[in-house]
């Protein structure tokens, strides 16, 4: 999910300061909607190529898109040019939150709570806690309660109690947490929240916050990083295990969203017309290889969720970080500035998550996030990604593919807004991810240090 090219320039381009950018339709609920309970339609590879091509694909990509610009600094108009104005996590005045926002902590703080009615068992144990499904039990026994005492009735009832969109809010909602049956977490999970989200934006559940980027600054900010806290708390109370992991070879253990919004927060600033910057970092921002200095990840974590998330590495992990995060590690390298790590970070995540059947395969899909093609959807270009696709019957008992050959990383499949030089979407313009090139002690480009370096 490479970031949209900008449309090509022809006599009928519109005045730049008249630009739009895309953003997630709303449902149109003075229609008749047919609401459908999300159901399993990934089952095997093949599977994959076709999400790709859906409707939901295409969702879940201007969503994240249309919120990670909104996380982008702006410039304040003035002689100084290098005034800008930034978004963190310590500036969030909950006095200024909209009804909607404050709704959706209440919601995640009571779902904290309910940690206290199932403390995890004692002992020592290798995988992850049983107490977990007493805690995803409580939780989703609660979850219709839950919703309707934290979400605006018309937008929960939205098409009636019976086959309406509490259904399909109540099925991504619980799929945010983990599995209780594997006793794991992982990015699949993590997307069932952004969808989570997604439907609420379609039901016009943020209509009550002002536009032009500033709810989905609140959505982000005063939402999804809670939502990050609540998680890192189950995982560290029941050691759930990270589900979908490429181990040592992932981004991280169980997230991936913060560093993209995290990454956009320090980009370079832009006005409002802008598209999003190729590279460059905004005025005070920490270096990319800060991430390397505790002390400037502490200092930073509770202001910015990419070093939020490097943070609660730190806390769990233990030895050399290029060691246990040798892909973090090469990408605090990239010389080129926090814009050129976000666009990387994007087009990571379509292949890293969108396009691999471990994480996908668990998406449900109803009609707000659909399974049906997309009208305007090109046929994906094969990739090494989808060449390692399960075929079908091809899963064992355990649900999980054969290791994949080859390193992650490629491009992926990818939406006609996310192929190199696109031009369906305005957005960001063509050029490569992020380049895997920083050198760990006594290794070589790329790569992980010799066993016994003492690096």
């Amino acid at each position: 999910m490479e970031p949209p090219a900008p449309p090509p320039q022809t006599q009928a381009q519109p005045n730049p300061q008249h630009r739009t950018f895309p953003t997630l339709e709303l449902l149109d609920l003075t229609s008749p909607h047919a609401f459908t309970k999300p159901t399993k339609r990934i089952n095997d590879g093949s599977d994959v190529e076709t999400f790709l091509t859906s409707k939901a694909y295409r969702d879940i990509g201007l969503f994240i898109m249309q919120l990670n610009r909104a996380m982008c600094p702006r410039r304040i108009p003035g002689p100084r040019r290098e005034m800008a104005r930034t978004w963190t996590l310590d500036t969030l005045p909950e006095k200024d939150l909209p009804a909607s926002v404050k709704g959706l902590r209440g919601l995640l703080k009571r779902a904290e709570e309910i940690i206290a009615e199932a403390p995890p068992q004692e002992g020592p144990r290798r995988f992850g806690n049983v107490s977990f499904r007493k805690w995803f039990g409580i939780l989703e026994s609660q979850a219709d309660a839950l919703m309707e005492e934290f979400i605006e009735s018309d937008v929960l009832d939205a098409g009636g109690k019976e086959a309406g969109a509490r259904d399909e809010l109540r099925a991504y909602f619980l799929g945010s947490w983990g599995s209780a049956q594997r006793l794991d977490y992982g990015t699949g999970h993590e997307l069932s929240f952004l969808a989570f989200l997604g439907c609420l934006w379609k039901l016009g559940g943020f209509k009550d916050g002002k536009p032009g980027g500033e709810i989905e600054r609140q959505i982000v900010l005063g939402v999804m990083e809670p939502y990050l806290k609540v998680v890192r708390h189950l995982i560290l109370t029941y050691n759930l295990e990270p589900a979908g992991s490429h181990g040592v070879w992932g981004l991280d253990d169980h997230s991936f969203l913060p560093y993209i919004f995290g990454s956009a927060q320090l980009t370079r600033p832009i006005s409002e017309d802008e598209v999003m910057p190729l590279e460059g970092s905004v005025r005070g921002s920490p270096k990319t290889g800060d991430i390397m200095k505790a002390e400037v990840v502490e200092a930073e974590r509770e202001r910015n969720m990419y070093f939020s998330a490097v943070g609660f590495i730190n806390d769990v992990k233990k030895g050399p970080f290029w060691e246990h995060s040798p892909i973090l590690f090469d990408v605090s390298g990239v010389q080129d500035g926090w814009g050129k790590i976000n666009k990387g970070m994007i087009k990571m995540y379509n292949a890293e998550v969108l396009s691999k059947f471990p994480v996908v395969q668990h998406f449900p899909f109803g009609s707000l996030f659909s399974f049906d093609r997309d009208p305007e959807a090109e046929v994906p270009a094969q990739s090494i990604h989808m060449a390692n696709q399960p075929p079908a019957g091809a899963m064992g008992a355990t649900g999980m593919p054969p290791p994949p050959v080859g390193m992650p990383g490629g491009p992926g499949m990818m939406a006609p807004w996310a192929q190199p030089g696109a031009t369906a979407r305005p957005g960001v313009g063509p050029g490569a991810g992020i380049p895997y090139s920083r050198v760990p002690p006594g290794g070589v480009p790329g790569g992980r240090a010799p066993r016994g370096s003492g690096a």
